[in-house]
């Protein structure tokens, strides 16, 4: 998918790849820190986390196909350090889908109960929450980065302010 409209779509895409994964990021961070809001987002967390997941490599391909378009400039130092960064992406994106699905499943299912001794409940609680907050906060930075590397590598020069 190249383009959507006639207009080109890794710009398209990334506007909804850099509302949802963060978006998810909250949810999973919110999921496993607070019961109520666990109870409330349910389902919506791990889905939201794999449409984030699936949008990445999505993105990724219409952001290769803009790049190959442009020529010379898609060859720019500017655009390199994007797609670099921008390979970090799917790592964490895949990080943070397993652990949506994972803590949805372990207080959903109560897998909790069912794979982990009440005495190492707290414990494995306590490590699946700070994996998910670690995870949202690398997922988060990495997609700031990747974003501002891009947004420098569109507008450096042309916008001036």
């Amino acid at each position: 998918m190249d383009e959507i409209n006639g207009l080109p779509a890794h710009p398209l895409l990334v506007h909804a790849t850099v509302v949802l994964l963060p978006l998810a990021a909250l949810a999973l961070v919110l999921h496993v820190s607070w019961p109520a809001a666990r109870r409330r987002l349910g389902v919506v967390t791990p889905i939201l986390a794999l449409i984030g997941l699936i949008l990445v490599p999505v993105t990724t391909s219409a952001g290769e196909a803009l790049a190959a378009g442009l020529g010379p400039v898609g060859e720019s130092a500017p655009v390199r350090r994007h797609e670099e960064l921008a390979e970090q992406v799917l790592p964490w994106a895949i990080v943070l889908a397993v652990l949506a699905l994972l803590a949805w499943a372990w207080w959903r299912f109560e897998l909790r109960e069912r794979l982990v001794g009440a005495s190492l409940r707290v414990p494995a609680d306590w490590v699946l929450r700070v994996l998910a907050v670690a995870a949202a906060v690398v997922l988060t930075v990495v997609l700031f980065r990747a974003g501002d590397a891009g947004a420098r590598a569109t507008w450096e020069g042309v916008v001036t302010g």
